[in-house]
């Protein structure tokens, strides 16, 4: 028998017909199911966790503070938080006040020591100073592309020597036929993780001229034009990629 709370978190967004699929927004309905949601469409997310972790407890730096820029239920920000000493703060950021909610009580829960600030801010807004730690955990994606490079400017220009910004998007290929496969393979990934094909179509509308993928390649080069003297991608699941940019 399946858990009726278990029910409630399970993400049916799409799950019905829509006469007019609606551009996908971070409201209310999608932040109460969007652990399940982000769980089965985006493989190897929970290894990019345990990434961000890992890179986290590498390269805090003691007095410093640590980012997650577009924070959404708070998963990677307790990442952070976690493997960090107490003269360390954590500020995550989302633009969503209903992600920002929820992110907010899930970090009470949380009884590390670094200090933790869950502020309502746009990315783009968000000022980075003294940092060690910056984390865009699938939210570069969301934001205007004429506005990526200079975001990862500021990013870089904030950072500490010898910190990092682990960044994880979406990514789209150059050749097309790879493009095609991976696309192909994306799909038959959420039909393995339940997703309808309904779903999936659905999704896909809502997501149109809202997350704009970029290739490897112009990641990699706006990162290296932002400042970022090492760029090293550290996960890749299908068209999902987690990447290391540092200034050391």
């Amino acid at each position: 028998m399946v858990d009726s709370n278990e029910m409630k978190h399970t993400d049916r967004v799409y799950a019905e017909p829509l006469p007019n699929t609606p551009a996908f927004e971070f409201n209310g309905q999608v932040a109460d199911v969007f652990e399940n949601m982000i769980d089965r469409s985006v493989p190897g997310y929970g290894l990019m966790l345990d990434m961000i972790a890992l890179m986290t407890a590498h390269f805090a730096q003691p007095g410093s503070n640590c980012y997650d820029l577009g924070c959404s239920l708070g998963a990677s920000t307790l990442r952070i938080r976690q493997q960090l000493p107490a003269s360390c703060n954590v500020i995550g950021v989302d633009s969503s006040p209903d992600m920002v909610i929820r992110a907010r009580r899930n970090v009470e829960r949380d009884h590390s020591e670094a200090g933790i600030v869950i502020a309502l801010q746009d990315a783009r807004e968000t000022p980075i100073e003294n940092a060690s730690v910056v984390v865009m955990n699938f939210t570069l994606q969301f934001i205007p592309d004429e506005d990526r490079s200079k975001l990862l400017r500021r990013i870089a220009d904030g950072l500490n020597d010898n910190g990092i910004l682990v960044l994880c998007e979406k990514i789209r290929f150059e050749d097309d036929g790879q493009q095609a496969l991976i696309e192909d393979l994306h799909r038959e990934f959420k039909r393995f993780r339940g997703y309808s094909d309904l779903e999936i179509a659905q999704k896909r509308a809502a997501l149109e001229n809202v997350l704009v993928p970029n290739s490897w390649e112009l990641h990699q080069a706006r990162l290296h034009q932002a400042g970022f003297t090492r760029v090293n991608k550290i996960v890749q699941c299908l068209n999902f990629v987690a990447i290391l940019a540092g200034k050391f």
